[in-house]
């Protein structure tokens, strides 16, 4: 039973993340375009901070529900181990998670950027950039489905 809860809580808090991690890219796009409007421009720099923020918190429950997953049979009793032959596409997961991350962290620092004056790349580059996260997300979601080695 408390397996299926940590396993219910980590999607939550995964698909939390993901919404930051899809959305803030687009506040980068919004912010490419919106020329000389100082109070649209403040306000998606203040929706853009608060999102980065919701993004770690949920990054970071995520990860411990996931770490509590992976190795929680260690200490947790009648907990399935997800170490061990066959989990192989555990360790992919795990490096498409960190890729997945090392976007929202630099995406997060491109919205720093401009909070200090930088000025950003095109809209249009932007959108590109702002597409990379979902090929990764189909990945994640089909060694988890699949668990092809």
């Amino acid at each position: 039973m408390a397996y299926l809860l940590f396993k219910t809580l980590h999607i939550v808090f995964v698909i939390a993340w993901m919404a930051a991690v899809f959305y803030l890219p687009r506040i980068l796009v919004n912010l490419a375009e919106v020329g000389d409007a100082p109070d649209v421009r403040a306000r998606l720099m203040l929706m853009g901070r608060r999102l980065y923020r919701f993004g770690h918190v949920m990054f970071g429950i995520a990860f411990v529900l996931g770490l509590t997953l992976w190795l929680g049979y260690r200490v947790l009793p009648d907990f399935p181990t997800m170490v061990g032959v066959g989990t192989y596409w555990m360790h992919l997961k795990l490096l498409l998670v960190a890729m997945l991350f090392a976007f929202y962290i630099v995406t997060g620092r491109k919205l720093k950027g401009v909070d200090k004056g930088r000025t950003l790349p095109s809209a249009t580059w932007l959108r590109w950039f702002n597409e990379l996260p979902l090929p990764l997300l189909v990945m994640i979601v089909w060694l988890v489905l699949a668990k092809p080695f």
